[in-house]
């Protein structure tokens, strides 16, 4: 079971990283602070900004404060925002907030097209047929929270559909969020930057229910 450690040392692996094969923009390491009770906390400095992305408002208006406070992880060359929160209540996991946020313009494709036109990696970015929409992998352990099917521990939020919570088989380590992202969006064919990530092989502990295991949902690696 990963501890808040170990969660800390993957978010600066995959920093660097990201940072070293050209895929962050800014970034803000993993910050570890003690909270009241035996609380831990493993984020970024700026977290307290999320809270605007749960508010009544529009995306891009989301998206402009979250990337002005550097509410971030790392920002993507195309302005997405990743953000890994994590909580921990001593060395067991409480809850975990991993997002992605696309930009929702491309403001610096009008500035510097070439950027996005000299690499393939940017092609989808710039089709048409492209909308951009945040999804984030949650969990929560809280008693008055998880509700059996309803709100499983462990699921993902695609768009910000209020009830749109998809059952995962467990929570997510930052390893294996940052592959599903690059995996799923920053591939090409010519770049497998996935493959370039760091590993790690600890993983969390199965949280799924039987009866969430019936619908449609996924499946953790190793979980």
């Amino acid at each position: 079971m990963p501890t808040p450690a170990e969660i800390k040392r993957q978010i600066d692996g995959i920093v660097r990283n990201l940072v070293e094969i050209g895929l962050a923009n800014d970034q803000n390491f993993a910050i570890r602070r003690n909270l009241e009770g035996n609380y831990v906390t493993v984020t970024f400095p700026q977290a307290e900004h999320v809270s605007v992305a749960m508010k009544d408002r529009g995306y891009s208006e989301i998206y402009e404060v979250m990337a002005q406070e550097r509410a971030f992880t790392v920002k993507m060359p195309d302005g997405a925002l990743v953000q890994m929160m994590y909580l921990f209540d001593g060395h067991l996991l409480e809850r975990h907030r991993l997002a992605f946020f696309p930009a929702p313009h491309l403001e610096e494709f009008q500035n510097n097209p070439d950027i996005y036109l000299e690499d393939d990696i940017y092609a989808d970015v710039v089709a048409r047929n492209i909308v951009p929409f945040p999804l984030r992998f949650d969990y929560d352990s809280r008693a008055d929270v998880c509700r059996e099917i309803e709100h499983p521990k462990s699921h993902l939020t695609l768009g910000q559909y209020e009830n749109c919570r998809i059952p995962v088989t467990a929570p997510l380590t930052p390893c294996l969020f940052m592959d599903f992202i690059l995996r799923n969006f920053y591939h090409t064919a010519f770049h497998r930057y996935a493959d370039r990530l760091p590993r790690y092989d600890e993983i969390f502990t199965e949280s799924i229910l039987i009866s969430e295991r019936n619908l449609i949902h996924i499946q953790i690696p190793g979980a």
